[in-house]
């Protein structure tokens, strides 16, 4: 289990990949509500500057930490997630598009028992290019004395 102590500023994590579906979009589209064209409607989507349906940026986030949960988080002395910072959506992520997370820890800020790291998290594609970038805060736990 990795607790708070055990996180070095400049490491660097990366996650696996998923590949964004079609279904993907739908779904997101319909839990939330946001069935703007230039997600769900590929004649609209066509007449954009991206020339097809693109994913919701939420879509991404929500997607990315998925893709580090599993074998991270679970292998963490995870309290709780903290918030995000600074997000920015940089380049669209159309269906077929592969995603994977790259994190790198930024800052530890000690809060007792726990303590907040900060993690500057990029989402990429396939291509290398960030997609969606922001700066991610997690508590995590300490060691028991």
């Amino acid at each position: 289990m990795k607790h708070f102590e055990d996180f070095e500023l400049g490491e660097k994590i990366m996650t696996r990949a998923r590949t964004v579906t079609e279904a993907d979009i739908v779904n997101f589209a319909a839990i939330t509500g946001d069935w703007h064209p230039l997600h769900t409607d590929a004649e609209y989507a066509k007449k954009t500057q991206y020339g097809e349906r693109i994913a919701h940026g939420m879509l991404i986030l929500s997607l990315a930490s998925g893709l580090f949960s599993p074998e991270h988080i679970l292998n963490w002395a995870f309290i709780a997630f903290y918030g995000m910072d600074k997000v920015r959506f940089v380049a669209p992520t159309k269906i077929g598009d592969t995603i994977h997370v790259e994190l790198e820890v930024i800052d530890k800020e000690d809060k007792g028992r726990g303590g907040v790291v900060t993690f500057t998290e990029r989402v990429k594609n396939q291509r290398g290019e960030d997609v969606a970038v922001c700066m991610m805060k997690v508590m995590i736990a300490k060691r028991l004395e």
